[in-house]
């Protein structure tokens, strides 16, 4: 399930609607957000199962005028240490200029068929801001096929600090709509974020 806008008051009713533990995770949403007026939002509801076990997650993305702002709640079943179930929140706010990177994964079916504004089978959302990086490592190896030399390692580095996976038979189509609309506004919010700090550092360098 998930649901975008751009209110306050639609953000909480949009909690309110998923039905997972909505007076929980509004309360860390709204604490983090403050005062701020709501630019957009995302609220994604997530079942997993594990082992034996159905854990459901809830994550909210909200867009402000300066930052962006992550929720995640997980409910946990009893255990040794707790003999009851409880669930944990955490809320995470990043100001935009933190914002590296916002990456749109899009799975088309039937490409050579695709009409230009059809939805896409599966979205991926990832988004980074520097908290978190993955690094994809493997041998180096030059352009001699029978070189046996040790050339190191070659890898990569990405930002991987939120990854958001929906899909059309596994969320609906609106699921599918909001997270591109959301992950749209975002784009332009960072974009329109360093065009300003770039203006301001070119006004700072002529004086």
């Amino acid at each position: 399930m998930a649901k975008t806008g751009t209110t306050t008051q639609g953000l909480r009713a949009a909690i309110e609607r998923s039905g997972y533990y909505p007076a929980l995770v509004a309360e860390a949403v709204e604490a983090a957000v403050g005062g701020e007026p709501v630019a957009s939002y995302l609220v994604h509801q997530e079942t997993t199962f594990d082992s034996n076990e159905v854990r459901r997650h809830a994550t909210v993305l909200v867009l402000t005028d300066t930052r962006f702002i992550v929720s995640h709640t997980d409910e946990q079943t009893s255990e040794t240490e707790s003999p009851t179930p409880y669930a944990t929140t955490s809320t995470e706010s990043v100001h935009l200029g933190r914002i590296s990177s916002v990456v749109v994964s899009r799975v088309v079916a039937d490409p050579e068929k695709y009409v230009p504004g059809s939805l896409p089978r599966e979205v991926v959302l990832t988004i980074g801001w520097g908290a978190v990086s993955r690094i994809d490592l493997e041998p180096a190896a030059c352009g001699d096929p029978d070189c046996d030399a040790d050339h190191g390692y070659t890898g990569s580095s990405t930002a991987d600090d939120l990854s958001l996976r929906v899909s059309e038979a596994g969320d609906g189509p609106d699921t599918v709509r909001q997270t591109l609309a959301f992950a749209q506004a975002l784009s332009e919010a960072t974009a329109a974020t360093a065009a300003t700090a770039a203006t301001a550092a070119n006004t700072a360098t002529k004086r």
